[in-house]
């Protein structure tokens, strides 16, 4: 301070040229960038690309930094200032510029990653990890840089952080496991964000997010139900989207004794085969079935009609529909649907023989 004091009082105009060209450089700068921004809006606009949009808002903030920067760096460069303070000056101002232009590549990572991640073939699934961790491999080049400007030396600051790195490891084992864990999830494809999903543990819902820690699947009760990661892995899940969202659903019916089973099939199969293009969700390729099966019951014939449903919840709203339809239709049929019933056999106190009670009339 004492230096720039002494400078300022032996050369009093030594500032006004420097001040004159930052005041240039700034307003140069502030007309650039709505040059830039107005032609990138309206590039966007025409095309209608996420990238504009994605560099529109990136660099909204930062030129106006840079213009700052740049302005400060020439008025020192023409100043009468001692060099020792120029010199820390522009270490100083590179500083900035690079933690600016960190800050900005961060935000244009992160972004990337979250508008075209699942656009590229063999990409990582957009999740939060994979959004993390594009940003802190921006942040740790960031910070190289950072310390090449200052001038100080990597090296010795990698062993330092080799050596502490097994006790923090031991510290944080629970949370690195939950970071591989979701790691390995996410790489492997195997489940992916809106596939829906069952563990063994009885757990079930939408993959909402993949986090760090934790992975987050919504129920069909609308409830958000969080897995840490290392007990996802670990589990056996069930992923009702793979290979493919369309499955197999079934309905079982139940019918007199008195009934023909060919026609109960026949009926079954026209009832199914009329809705596959009314049902929402429902689909007629590949074509329903019927099955005698599981058969002979207790109280009546047991049929089970296999169908094909678009995905995993439309199964609860087809089999709503197609069980009013089947009734209704066994109605217009004269189709008799039993109430479940037993025979029971009473033996009386004097004798061995059973006492078979009379049947109700109209049944045998």
């Amino acid at each position: 301070m004492e230096t720039i004091r002494r400078t300022l009082m032996e050369h009093p105009m030594a500032l006004v040229w420097p001040v004159v060209i930052f005041l240039a450089t700034f307003a140069a700068g502030w007309l650039m960038r709505r040059l830039i921004l107005r032609a990138l809006r309206a590039w966007t606009s025409r095309t209608q690309s996420r990238a504009g949009l994605i560099l529109t808002e990136a660099l909204r903030g930062p030129i106006l930094i840079w213009t700052v920067i740049l302005g400060v760096h020439l008025g020192l460069q023409s100043s009468e200032l001692p060099p020792r303070i120029t010199e820390w000056g522009a270490k100083t101002l590179l500083v900035l510029w690079i933690v600016s232009l960190t800050i900005m590549c961060v935000r244009i990572a992160g972004n990337l990653v979250r508008f075209y991640g699942d656009q590229v073939p063999g990409a990582l699934p957009v999740t939060t990890l994979t959004e993390n961790l594009a940003q802190l491999a921006v942040v740790l080049l960031g910070i190289v840089l950072l310390l090449k400007a200052i001038g100080l030396e990597i090296t010795p600051m990698l062993t330092a952080l080799g050596v502490g790195g097994l006790a923090v490891a031991l510290a944080l084992q629970d949370t690195l496991s939950n970071l591989f864990a979701g790691f390995y999830v996410a790489v492997a494809r195997q489940i992916r964000l809106g596939d829906y999903i069952k563990l063994n543990t009885g757990e079930e819902g939408y993959v909402c997010d993949i986090g760090w820690r934790n992975t987050t699947i919504r129920g069909l009760g609308n409830n958000m139900i969080i897995i840490p990661n290392s007990k996802l892995a670990q589990a056996i899940v069930t992923n009702y989207y793979l290979p493919e969202k369309r499955m197999s659903a079934s309905l079982q019916v139940g019918v007199s004794y008195e009934c023909d089973p060919e026609r109960i099939e026949r009926v079954l199969l026209e009832v199914a085969r009329q809705s596959a293009g009314e049902i929402p969700g429902m689909l007629s390729e590949p074509a329903p079935s019927v099955a005698f099966d599981p058969g002979f019951g207790e109280s009546a014939l047991g049929f089970t009609l296999g169908f094909q449903v678009a995905e995993f919840a439309n199964q609860f709203g087809v089999r709503h529909e197609l069980r009013k339809r089947i009734f209704r239709r066994f109605k217009e049929e004269g189709i008799e649907m039993p109430f479940p019933t037993r025979t029971v056999f009473l033996h009386a106190a004097d004798s061995a023989e059973p006492v078979k009670p009379k049947a109700p009339e109209g049944r045998r």
